[in-house]
């Protein structure tokens, strides 16, 4: 019995989604919008694991089904936008019902060349998010997203001149702004969830000193939480930051520093002592960061207690 292949469909270019979906060549090589309106073929025949080359924002209707994204899975019940970035494999899970696109946004990285934005767009966390954290739109939000497709669509349709490409960029960016301003609203909104996730992450990182973890994984990082967590690294920190201000990075600062603390004032132990406590692996390490977040030395601080 021959074995099932599981090995990802990739797609190099643009005018490679074109093809596979049986649809005419992008008028442009790098950016494309496929709308399933009128494109019934990319519907019926999706790829059930696929890896891009470029990005790809979609807005998906309510649907049923679910979707692979990595290792797991976007929960697509309520519809809403899907992201993805250039290397991440993405596909629909076989036995479930596929969630398809009404619109799906297709720009490669160097459409962005020249562009303040080609920096920028790798700061959006949403590109990373992990499960269940599509993006859900209300009724008004919807328009709003739709709204800007369809401008998109008809821009892509006009002839070419020497403004397009600024235009397209500015829709893209708005379309992008417009997202990070409906995520936040969806971490308000979810605040029990939120609240919940920080009362978590505060008891593992409490554990990590306590239980003196650090002393066999060193310092503390972003993904050791997340992974935890079972989130990505960058929805910890934009949930984190949406509740207390603060990124995952700069609460695990907050919370070694008050360790340094208590260490130094509390025990005998030598500023090497605790910085290799704290999964330092040299105590100037230790001894700068310390230093940064009080304006004291870890050994000045020491001797204000003796």
């Amino acid at each position: 019995m021959k074995k099932e292949d599981h090995t990802p469909q990739r797609f190099e270019s643009l005018t490679d989604a074109h093809r596979f979906f049986n649809i005419p060549p992008p008028k442009h090589p790098l950016i494309s919008l496929l709308n399933g309106a009128n494109n019934t073929t990319v519907v019926e025949t999706i790829p059930h694991r696929h890896v891009l080359s470029f990005y790809k924002i979609s807005y998906k209707p309510k649907l049923s089904g679910k979707i692979e994204y990595g290792q797991d899975y976007y929960d697509f019940d309520e519809g809403g936008l899907l992201f993805a970035a250039p290397g991440q494999i993405i596909g629909g899970k076989s036995g479930s019902d596929t969630a398809c696109s009404q619109y799906s946004l297709l720009i490669h990285p160097d459409f962005f060349l020249g562009y303040s934005l080609a920096k920028k767009i790798k700061q959006y966390g949403f590109f990373s998010y992990s499960i269940k954290e599509t993006l859900h739109l209300s009724e008004e939000e919807k328009n709003t997203i739709l709204s800007i497709f369809n401008f998109i669509e008809s821009e892509l349709n006009a002839r070419i001149d020497d403004f397009s490409h600024d235009v397209m960029i500015s829709q893209i960016e708005l379309l992008l702004n417009y997202a990070n301003r409906f995520y936040k609203r969806q971490f308000i909104t979810r605040k029990a969830t939120s609240n919940d996730l920080l009362q978590k992450f505060e008891t593992i990182l409490n554990a990590y000193f306590d239980d003196e973890i650090s002393l066999h994984q060193g310092i503390p990082t972003v993904s050791y939480f997340a992974e935890k967590l079972n989130l990505s690294p960058s929805y910890l920190s934009d949930m984190l930051r949406s509740l207390t201000g603060q990124s995952t990075q700069q609460h695990i600062h907050e919370r070694l520093i008050n360790k340094a603390k208590e260490m130094l004032s509390t025990t005998s132990l030598s500023v090497g002592e605790v910085a290799y406590a704290l999964g330092f692996e040299h105590s100037q390490s230790f001894s700068q960061l310390f230093k940064t977040k009080t304006h004291l030395s870890p050994l000045e601080f020491k001797k204000s207690f003796n």
